[in-house]
């Protein structure tokens, strides 16, 4: 049976999903072209190009952005102490993970200011046009405010597997743990000790519960949005998974989302 095949009883109006391995696309289900909104999968694209300006040397990573004191990895890593949604700080820098898309705006704005170019533009040159990802366009602000389809985050989830776009050093830095040991909450899965993230994704680690599947590997990393979508890559079983649909994340999706995560990732074992 296709890998995907479950998501036709999803009560959804409408879902497209792919499975990549390093050798390409594995399953895919639904229509790939179909563009939905990436709520805060959005991220993922937007640290994704911060990092190649932090490669090019516009931005660096312990350069100050955002609260006194925090730098940008602090902001890609949800740990500059700035709140969910306004530039209000809500804590000490370095001292919680408080889940903030405000801090993705200011790290927009830093790309922008650093390099002179609108943070949308240098999105989509950085990133999205070297992997050939043309229906994907950042229309909304910077922490959630992308739209995509299943083809072009396929590409990116490859470029995840084998980087091109990042460095191999830079890239392996980003899915790492950053500022090790900061309880927080993932939102809609409440708090977790530690709540692990990386330089933009989330890193799975032990979490319980999770969007991930039980089966993933605790190298997990990724990022889930509050439309209905969720992107990982799982290092361990050197494949990825994009799902996007049309309805808001909320009580249906947690044991769908969970148990769906857990067949993509024993079909992939047993091939």
């Amino acid at each position: 049976m296709p890998i995907l095949d479950s998501l036709s009883t999803w009560p959804v109006g409408s879902v497209s999903a792919a499975v990549i391995t390093a050798d390409g696309v594995a399953d895919e289900f639904g229509d790939t072209s179909a563009v939905f909104a990436l709520a805060s999968v959005t991220k993922l694209l937007v640290a994704q190009a911060v990092l190649v300006a932090v490669e090019e040397g516009a931005v660096e990573l312990d350069q100050e952005a955002g609260p006194p004191g925090a730098t940008v990895a602090h902001l890609l890593a949800h740990a500059s102490g700035l709140a969910f949604g306004t530039r209000d700080i809500e804590a000490p820098v370095g001292t919680r993970r408080i889940y903030s898309s405000a801090g993705f705006e200011v790290l927009a704005d830093s790309v922008r200011d650093a390099t002179g170019i609108e943070f949308a533009d240098y999105l989509r040159e950085a990133v999205c046009e070297p992997l050939g990802m043309t229906s994907t366009q950042l229309v909304g602000p910077a922490g959630h405010g992308a739209q995509s389809n299943v083809a072009d985050l396929g590409r990116f989830v490859g470029d995840l597997l084998r980087p091109s776009v990042l460095s191999e050093e830079l890239a392996g830095t980003a899915r790492s743990v950053w500022f090790a040991g900061l309880d927080g909450f993932v939102p809609g899965y409440g708090k977790h000790r530690p709540n692990d993230w990386g330089l933009g994704c989330e890193i799975r680690s032990h979490k319980a519960p999770h969007w991930t599947g039980r089966r993933n590997s605790p190298q997990t990393f990724g990022h889930f949005g509050q439309s209905g979508t969720f992107l990982w890559v799982d290092p361990g079983l050197g494949a990825g998974c994009v799902v996007l649909t049309d309805r808001d994340f909320g009580a249906w999706a947690k044991p769908l989302w969970s148990d769906f995560n857990d067949i993509v990732v024993r079909s992939l074992t047993k091939n």
